[in-house]
């Protein structure tokens, strides 16, 4: 299937979009070389205009087509990400509870690393259990935008 690759200027940096003709493949900080061609398509169109909407706060949920190629524990975490309300914020031991894998915060955190379609599978909204900001793929200063743009106010650090 034919990919479709184009990156955005956003109040946090550069994004890189990837999509297919019927999902999103990837939003993320980093180009990782996707072979695909250098310009959008629907989907991609669509992402755009969510996410402007979202970084102008007229947007709080996503509904952009998504495909998601992990395992089956990433997969589940990366779902259950989107779960994570709007201007919220879960600790990793919640996450681990919420996919029912109680002692894996170690691997929640590493697979929310790995996440795929960041902003709109919010790892941004999982922090320290003491409230502190932990790793974030576009660095804290972003983490820290997306969380005080969704109103869930600045963290410690």
């Amino acid at each position: 299937m034919q990919l479709y690759y184009q990156k955005i200027k956003s109040p946090i940096g550069d994004l890189h979009l990837v999509a297919n003709d019927k999902a999103l493949v990837y939003l993320g900080f980093k180009d990782l070389g996707w072979d695909a061609v250098k310009k959008a398509n629907a989907i991609i169109e669509l992402t755009k205009t969510q996410l402007n909407e979202y970084f102008e706060g007229k947007r709080k949920k996503f509904d952009v087509p998504l495909s998601l190629k992990g395992t089956e524990f990433q997969n589940t975490v990366w779902k259950t990400l989107g779960k994570i309300p709007f201007g919220k914020t879960w600790s990793y031991e919640q996450m681990a509870l919420a996919v029912k894998k109680p002692t894996a915060m170690r691997a929640i955190g590493r697979t929310n690393g790995l996440n795929p379609i960041s902003i709109i599978l919010p790892c941004h909204r999982v922090i320290g259990k003491s409230g502190s900001l932990t790793g974030y793929a576009g660095g804290l200063p972003a983490k820290e935008f997306l969380l005080i743009l969704e109103g869930a106010g600045a963290t410690k650090n």
